[in-house]
């Protein structure tokens, strides 16, 4: 554990991202505790999860397009300035020896940033951009993220199959065994299921939640679907 807790102790502003339900419910609640190595955050799209993990990652020091703390290049400034008045409450004596921001959206930027940098050897020694979407999120994975490390990862499930989810946890297990830390952003009712995880779900009014692994809304709907989709699929109206 690095960070205990995220909090939004200024009172928001007028105008985006202030005037989001999530942030002002962020302000309400005085924030949210992350009270262990893994804090999974739920909600459809349009909820501020994405949001809200970018915030977490600026105010950490990395940087908003995604890397590490080292990382310092900029295509197209795109991040909210929430991540500027949020405080993190961090564990006293505990300092990350590495660290990953993953923001799936710009991870082509990043792996164009690697190979200009000339460390694609931290990261499984070949261009991500010579492996398929979802390789070289499990190449960031498995070769770069370290022990005691703190991770920041945005809906990494885009990139991945089933199984590739499957691995992805088999390892944040390694990696949290090894005094790592977790906080996703996620749809996916495989990366939810990590056992022992804090579930915080962001409603769409905002309201953040801690909620059980069967109470998320992307695992009741899924297991729905599951169940029987031809019925599913007569309620929408595709059949």
């Amino acid at each position: 554990m690095f960070i205990r807790a995220v909090r939004l102790d200024a009172a928001p502003g007028d105008g985006y991202p202030f005037d989001l339900p999530v942030v002002r419910a962020l302000h309400r609640r005085g924030g949210i505790a992350l009270p262990g190595p893994v804090t999974l955050l739920a909600g459809d799209n349009g909820s501020g999860k994405s949001t809200l993990i970018e915030a977490i990652a600026v105010a950490a020091g990395f940087n908003p397009e995604g890397g590490t703390t080292a990382f310092t290049f900029a295509t197209r400034p795109s991040e909210s300035a929430l991540g500027g008045h949020l405080t993190l409450s961090r564990v006293a004596g505990r300092k990350p020896r590495t660290g990953f921001f993953l923001r799936a959206e710009s991870f082509y930027n990043v792996a164009t940033e690697i190979d200009q940098l000339g460390v694609t050897a931290s990261y499984g020694g070949q261009s991500l951009h010579e492996r398929s979407h979802g390789e070289s999120f499990l190449d960031l994975a498995e070769h770069r993220f370290g022990p005691s490390g703190l991770y920041l990862l945005d809906e990494p499930e885009a990139a991945l199959s089933v199984q590739g989810c499957l691995a992805l946890l088999v390892r944040i297990g390694e990696l949290v065994a090894l005094g790592g830390q977790f906080v996703i952003a996620t749809h996916s009712p495989v990366l939810l299921a990590y056992p022992g995880a804090t579930i915080l779900e962001i409603g769409t009014d905002g309201a953040i939640n801690e909620v059980a692994y069967d109470q998320t809304e992307a695992v009741a709907m899924t297991r729905t679907f599951l169940a029987d989709p031809a019925r599913m699929l007569r309620h929408l109206g595709l059949t």
